[in-house]
């Protein structure tokens, strides 16, 4: 069963977000703060895990900021997101 939700990309989420935010989401999926932004920025691409844990701790943000935040997709952290697509089929996103 395919989930939607609504989503934005890192870079975007990073400026919306507050400084507290922001380090929750580093927190959350074991990174920085300061790696979270060369993600955004282009300059280094996620794991394919490193992606799945930024996906759920940004849902986790956006959910408590009553919508000004959406969750980050995994599949635009990483080089090469067909890797993704098998699990597509049996998605369990938040």
């Amino acid at each position: 069963m395919l989930l939607k939700f609504s989503s934005m990309d890192l870079r975007r989420f990073l400026q919306l977000s507050s400084k507290r935010e922001r380090a929750e989401v580093a927190q959350g999926c074991a990174s920085s703060v300061s790696y979270l932004y060369q993600l955004a920025g282009k300059h280094r691409y996620a794991s394919a895990l490193l992606a799945a844990r930024i996906e759920k701790a940004t849902h986790d943000v956006a959910s408590r900021s009553e919508g000004r935040l959406a969750a980050v997709e995994r599949e635009s952290l990483v080089r090469y997101p067909e890797i993704f697509a098998d699990l597509d089929e049996q998605d369990d996103r938040p």
